[in-house]
């Protein structure tokens, strides 16, 4: 069952906890809430070894949302669950939940390790340009109720999927789940800002951190967690061979477990 914790500027945030042990937050990337996705799989696995915190990002799930929106709001976000979970937690986030949750620790919250899966970072050798208006189309698609078109344009104008996979999408029943998160999709372009590395950021951060990656992800990821691992002191990279985007609890859990038990 879920429970609430208010963030400061007076939003719920909806979240669970499963297990014991040491707190560790999940934190995940554009669409996925605690409903959809792959962090109520990644609980389970990591529940026999730590205090595992899954929660819905706001405007996704049972969380709610406050506008104007900016980044701090959602690093208070983590915040305040930290603070629920005892004042200190280690952090893991996927996609633009790995860069939201690079972020937090960079603002100084108290974070006992952080781990990365691929945060979209157009840095690698094969990094794409983006529209420089993207925001602002996001946006209006998503004012306009127009929330598929918002999907569609997240996946393959921003992230640069094939266009051939949310035409596909539309025929699954994941896609009602994908447009009930569109109005989300402006806030995860906040959190990725120009989609370049923050390298003073990345610099500033003193905690252990693990950068991953998938051996098999699409081509635009390909190199970019090294590149992550390279901007933090001291940290470590690691690519999990096989693996997509779409990363297996299975194969990713025993990584972190050992990383966050070490």
């Amino acid at each position: 069952m879920a429970k609430i914790v208010v963030s400061r500027d007076g939003t719920r945030i909806a979240y669970e906890v499963s297990g014991h042990g040491p707190a560790l937050i999940l934190v995940d990337g554009a669409f996925c809430y605690r409903e959809f996705g792959p962090m109520r799989k990644l609980a389970a696995e990591l529940a026999g070894d730590f205090r595992v915190i899954i929660y819905d990002r706001r405007a996704r799930g049972a969380s709610g949302t406050t506008r104007p929106y900016a980044i701090e709001r959602e690093i208070e976000d983590i915040h305040a669950l930290i603070l629920a979970a005892g004042g200190r937690a280690h952090l893991y986030g996927i996609s633009s939940g790995a860069a939201l949750a690079l972020a937090a620790t960079a603002a100084s919250l108290p974070v006992i390790k952080l781990a990365l899966y691929e945060a979209p970072f157009m840095v690698g050798p094969q990094a794409r340009e983006l529209p420089d208006d993207r925001n602002v189309v996001l946006q209006k698609m998503v004012d306009e109720g127009r929330h598929g078109d918002a999907v569609k344009y997240y996946l393959s104008d921003i992230i640069g999927v094939p266009r051939v996979v949310p035409f596909v999408f539309q025929i699954l029943p994941m896609w009602k789940k994908l447009k009930s998160v569109a109005p989300s999709l402006p806030y995860d372009c906040a959190v990725m800002g120009d989609f370049k590395l923050p390298m003073t950021r990345a610099a500033s951060i003193t905690v252990p951190t693990l950068a991953l990656e998938g051996g098999s992800t699409m081509p635009v990821l390909r190199g970019v967690a090294k590149i992550i691992a390279e901007a933090i002191p001291g940290a470590r990279h690691q690519t999990l061979v096989g693996q997509t985007h779409n990363v297996k609890a299975g194969v990713i859990g025993p990584v972190l477990r050992e990383f966050f038990k070490t």
